[in-house]
């Protein structure tokens, strides 16, 4: 029996909504019932010394099962768009009808949602049979039953307070004014960048909206293929997402190709009646256009989609205008999920991986290394791929290369995916911790001064073999893909961009080498250490120091010039009075 005044409508698809407009949430609180959130959020992090990174005791869980334990907990999980105020304890005691609630957040993208997690799946049937399909005036609705719903008042006076109980609480990045304040607050470089981690990476709210999205999405897909997985993978997945990074998502048709095959009986199988068509990709590219169509008719929240078939890997490009993500959804991409364990194996086996990489990744993007649209500019994955190879060629190694993780794994382990070898230890357990003991500072400095002075000309990044190879292309950069080892993961890199990487990393290094930058000085407020390097007159300071050197050359010439022309005019002059003599 639902509470008086208050019902719920299911949320439809947002046919006459702007398709462009997708606004990055702030999310207002997190209410947890229970220690679950906590404890994923602790699988999560890596653990041990702030300075060496030697792990302590606490068993680790693997790839798969933070993912598969994530995964369930969306799905006992739903989106509400609530009136912008309402009485929290109202709200709660009206869904706790419908079972016991385990954790609750609120935020705000184009109005205000709440994340309700219920403590069983049952609580969520009850709550899709109490909800109702809206009517829309004059016009026609499409009764898709999701998640997503609608909190409506039907007496707003008694529910709206004046004063929301519920403070927001700001989960986008600081701005660049804030940060520098907080990184020349800090005691040290290694204070910064753990400083910058902290500000930049995905927090739990963060990561839960992307899990519950991710489910959003499967259950549309379902409804085409019933017993498929929408899986995360990237950025969101692999530790080193930052707020405000895309939601990266493949539709995984391959437990639905599993049904059913221990269910033979006797002296026949049955199969399903199927269409065929030539080759995987042009599968790929029939599913996704199907789901594109479902997600721009149906799918509640989902705007902007744009099909991107013909990419070398197909794709459907789209908007969740409710948890404000940028979507890119692909189908059968079990390499990118496999890249993804890779780099959480090496995300959390040492904490002064990702704060390299978190600082690293700043540092580009401050001075337009990097960008969000494509073109020549350097990757996000190529920047953490040059850390991850740089903490393997240290003495003594900080990360081992991925022959070494494949020595190491088991038969289990065993995976070959388009005649890819793709084995490697996925038990963070049993890889010995680095006995390296340098501090991230240290390291910090090193990288800027290790790729400043790299041969690109001849020599390729493996982080496969953990090696400099011969460059077997005339690629500007050539990182190997760590899979698909034939293919170059910066073949877009122009060589102008690569040589501006170059020469900011010198700089940079000189920058951190300078004993009035290197370190906070209590009689200057000057920006040091990290936020130095952040500073756009890095890269303004060498345009002066050209420009500069320029106007002396030619001033140097034109002194040239001048002293010829009057050594000319006095050697005449001479000799026309030598003559008159």
């Amino acid at each position: 029996m639902a509470a008086p005044g208050v019902w719920l409508l299911s949320r439809l698809p947002l046919c006459a909504q702007t398709r462009s407009l997708v606004r990055c949430p702030a999310l207002r609180r997190l209410s947890c019932a229970g220690t679950l959130a906590a404890d994923f959020r602790r699988e999560e992090q890596p653990s041990g010394s702030a300075e060496t990174g030697c792990k302590d005791k606490t068993p680790m869980k693997t790839f798969s099962e933070v993912q598969d334990g994530r995964r369930e907990q969306a799905q006992r999980t739903v989106l509400i768009q609530c009136p912008n105020k309402i009485s929290e304890k109202k709200f709660l005691k009206y869904l706790s009808q419908h079972g016991p609630i385990h954790s609750h957040f609120f935020y705000e993208s184009f109005g205000l949602y709440a994340v309700v997690e219920f403590c069983q799946k049952d609580s969520i049937d009850s709550l899709l049979n109490g909800t109702q399909i809206p009517t829309v005036g004059t016009e026609a609705v499409i009764p898709f039953r999701s998640r997503f719903f609608s909190l409506k008042l039907k007496s707003p006076s008694g529910h709206i307070t004046e004063k929301s109980p519920v403070q927001p609480s700001n989960q986008l990045p600081p701005s660049s004014k804030k940060l520098s304040e907080l990184l020349c607050s800090a005691e040290s470089v290694a204070d910064q960048l753990t400083t910058l981690l902290k500000e930049f990476q995905l927090t739990e709210e963060n990561t839960r909206l992307r899990y519950l999205t991710c489910s959003l999405i499967e259950d549309v897909a379902a409804a085409y293929f019933p017993g498929c997985t929408v899986r995360l993978f990237g950025s969101s997945v692999n530790t080193f997402g930052k707020l405000g990074c895309d939601l990266d998502i493949f539709l995984d048709l391959e437990e639905t190709r599993k049904l059913g095959t221990h269910k033979s009986m006797g002296n026949f199988w049955m199969e399903f009646q199927v269409k065929s068509v030539p080759s995987e990709r042009i599968a790929a590219q029939k599913i996704l256009s199907v789901i594109g169509e479902c997600l721009d008719h149906f799918g509640p929240g989902c705007v902007g989609i744009h099909k991107i078939l013909n990419a070398r890997c197909p794709l459907v490009r789209f908007s969740h205008q409710a948890s404000g993500f940028q979507c890119d959804l692909t189908a059968n991409n079990r390499i990118a999920l496999k890249s993804s364990e890779l780099l959480y194996i090496y995300g959390t086996m040492d904490w002064r991986v990702r704060a390299l990489v978190f600082g690293v990744r700043c540092w580009a993007r401050v001075h337009s290394l990097t960008s969000g649209i494509p073109g020549a500019w350097i990757t996000n994955f190529s920047l953490t791929a040059m850390v991850i190879f740089f903490l393997q060629i240290r003495s003594p190694p900080i990360l081992p290369s991925l022959d070494a993780l494949k020595t190491l794994a088991g038969t289990e382990d065993k995976c070959i995916i388009e005649g890819n070898n793709c084995t490697f230890i996925r038990d963070l357990n049993k890889i010995k911790p680095s006995e390296n003991t340098e501090t991230v500072e240290l390291l910090l400095k090193e990288f800027f001064e290790y790729f400043g002075n790299f041969a690109f000309n001849k020599n390729s990044i493996s982080i496969r073999q953990g090696r400099e190879q011969n460059k077997p292309d005339s690629s500007p950069l050539h990182i190997q893909n760590p899979f698909e080892t034939s293919l170059n993961i910066s073949k877009n890199v122009s060589q102008s961009q690569l040589q501006r990487f170059v020469e900011l990393a010198r700089e940079s290094a000189w920058v951190l080498q300078q004993k009035d930058t290197a370190v906070p000085s209590p009689s200057s407020k000057l920006p040091w250490g990290l936020a130095a390097l952040l500073l756009p007159s890095l890269t303004q300071s060498k345009k002066k120091q050209k420009k500069f050197g320029n106007e002396r050359l030619k001033d140097l010439l034109e002194s040239i010039k001048s002293n010829s022309a009057e050594s000319s005019t006095n050697t005449s002059r001479k000799q026309t009075v030598s003559t008159q003599m």
